[in-house]
């Protein structure tokens, strides 16, 4: 890896080329990085140490995958959420989501500390504000999935500080990132902007252990570390436009690993950024969070 500087460089450890490479995913038991790619509907999984990748075809669109605690994945699907299991290879539908906006899809989602899914929604047009925020639970009687906030056209990240007391989310035409407090009943209070961006749109977000933010830029070829009051202290350039989300990985959870998409490029652009679509690593001084499992609670 590289070694850890001011402004670390991003070294590609995957040639994958992804359409829309998203969601990364760190298994600290099995050392691999789990992740997706949208728009060809793929579950990857890649071990770092041995270079090895294996790779799942989805029932559709696949958006995010969120560890549960039975070894499988809470993994969302365009349309609903889902229960993948790599053993198996399979997918089982768990709940549709918004049946009533056939125009909305869903997007990026997070585990909190009691082991609740938070995932947003967007107009798959990408033009109305048709998108919410939403939390899923596991209940005796199934998942449990509560409406929490509206008015996205992109609803990006979620992610939430290392005490569970805020929630970051993005809408990403709107170049913003948002914060919530979070009550011990899981609602959402106090919605304040956290941070607004001017070159390029905020995507993905995840929290390290110190609660600093890493934003993932798209159409802005960087990663910004914000501070949990949001001054921005640092960013990391990218040899590509369209960054959409990292994770933190690795020995000490002090590797980043940053996925990247083609989606939306032109020929010129990409014969300029050859390395578009694939997987990148740096070294970070601060650690980040252990992966949270979504509790099934059986």
């Amino acid at each position: 890896m590289p070694q850890t500087t001011a402004t670390p460089t991003p070294e590609c450890v995957l040639d994958l080329k992804a359409t829309l490479g998203e969601g990364p995913v760190w298994i600290d038991k099995e050392k691999t990085l789990y992740f997706v790619d949208i728009t060809e509907k793929k579950v990857h999984r890649f071990h770092p140490d041995t270079k090895d990748l294996k790779s799942w075809t989805a029932p559709e669109r696949v958006v995010f995958l969120l560890p549960a605690d039975d070894g499988s994945f809470l993994c969302g699907l365009a349309k609903g959420l889902y229960r993948f299991d790599p053993r198996s290879g399979e997918f089982a539908q768990h709940a549709l989501v918004e049946p009533e906006q056939p125009s909305n899809r869903l997007n990026d989602g997070c585990v909190d500390a009691q082991g609740r899914a938070w995932f947003g929604t967007m107009d798959d047009g990408e033009e109305k504000p048709t998108g919410a925020i939403y939390c899923v639970r596991q209940t005796e009687g199934g998942l449990a999935v509560s409406h929490h906030d509206e008015g996205y056209t992109v609803s990006n990240g979620p992610a939430v500080s290392p005490d569970g007391r805020q929630l970051y989310v993005c809408d990403s035409p709107e170049q913003r990132i948002y914060a919530f407090d979070v009550t011990e009943a899981g609602e959402l209070k106090n919605e304040r902007v956290f941070a607004e961006l001017l070159d390029g749109y905020p995507d993905g977000v995840v929290t390290d252990s110190a609660g600093n933010i890493w934003c993932a830029v798209w159409g802005g070829g960087r990663v910004i570390c914000f501070s949990p009051e949001g001054k921005e202290l640092r960013s990391v350039p990218f040899p590509c436009s369209n960054v959409t989300k990292v994770a933190f990985g690795g020995e000490g959870l002090r590797t980043a690993y940053v996925t990247t998409a083609q989606k939306g490029l032109s020929r010129e652009v990409l014969a300029h950024e050859p390395l578009a679509g694939n997987l990148f690593a740096f070294s970070v001084e601060v650690p980040g969070l252990p992966q949270r499992e979504f509790r099934l609670g059986k």
